[in-house]
């Protein structure tokens, strides 16, 4: 299992270090935020690693009442104070998969985690767990650590992780939002939950020509809170992790979800909503990289 994870690692470096860097200088997320706020960056911009090294921290421990959870942690090279993006896995799947957009996240001047639960659900479970370590990080029970800002986290999952960090935001996770990358739920419960979350979202989902995601439309079409929907084309459910060898991923289209991500991220964290990411869609949305957009 170490060589394979050390495997994954080294090869989610490989590709970070092939992505061309940014152009945008910054020292400090300020320096940051103040680019973000005098000019729109598009997507193209944050398909590419973002002006910050990253400093990873494997398999750190978080004990909440009852039990432990494992996260591997990416910082941004700055070392000040930033908003965390935790990042949620799917069925079957592991932290590691979201390896390389936990680092692309962090190159952009947030920090980020990937967390491990249970893989197999039962999910809305796995919801009231990612509740538990929100409330811990915030309330400096656990990574009590000065880079984050317990203030400002931001929920992402894929698949049925996705429908996990919906159902937090519903149970009143301490959240600015979340971010769903081609969510998919078969419990029944999630649409009441979708009903009384309050806290904004974006889906970017995948092409719905190539692949059916298990009730995708649950996520917008039952959410009361502002919803914002894009879907990358020609994409496959499995592109929406990275690292993912399996499923004919295509690596392109996973760095567009990485940069995708990022953009939702940076935007919630920054400005204090998706506007600013739903603008830099708009060329990839001329150019049909993107596809199928929609907010209510």
């Amino acid at each position: 299992m170490l060589v394979v994870m050390v495997a994954l690692g080294l090869a989610s470096c490989a590709r970070m270090s092939s992505i061309t860097r940014t152009a945008i200088k910054a020292t400090n997320l300020p320096d940051l935020q103040g680019q973000v706020q005098i000019r729109q960056l598009a997507l193209e911009d944050f398909r590419l690693q973002g002006p910050f090294d990253v400093l990873r921290r494997d398999d750190v421990e978080m004990r909440l009442a009852p039990g432990v959870v494992t996260a591997d942690l990416f910082f941004a090279s700055h070392g000040g104070r930033a908003p965390l993006v935790i990042i949620v896995h799917g069925y079957g799947a592991s932290k590691e998969l979201h390896t390389y957009q936990a680092r692309h996240v962090a190159s952009w001047g947030l920090h980020a985690m990937t967390l491990q639960l249970p893989n197999k659900g039962p999910w809305v479970d796995n919801a009231r767990k990612l509740r538990e370590v929100v409330a811990a990080i915030a309330q400096g029970q656990a990574l009590s650590d000065g880079r984050i800002d317990a203030g400002k986290i931001i929920l992402a999952g894929h698949s049925f992780g996705a429908s996990s960090v919906a159902v937090a935001l519903a149970e009143g996770a301490r959240a600015l939002g979340g971010i769903l990358l081609d969510p998919a739920t078969t419990e029944r419960a999630v649409p009441v939950y979708l009903a009384r979350n309050k806290a904004p979202i974006l889906i970017i989902g995948a092409d719905e020509d190539t692949t059916v995601t298990t009730n995708r439309n649950y996520f917008f079409n039952y959410a009361k809170a502002r919803v914002y929907e894009v879907s990358v084309k020609d994409a496959i459910h499995e592109d929406a992790q990275f690292p993912a060898d399996y499923g004919n991923v295509t690596e392109d289209l996973q760095i567009t979800f990485a940069g995708a991500l990022t953009s939702a991220a940076v935007s919630l964290a920054l400005t204090g909503s998706f506007d600013y990411a739903w603008a830099s869609f708009d060329g990839e949305l001329k150019n049909g990289r993107l596809v199928r957009p929609r907010v209510k």
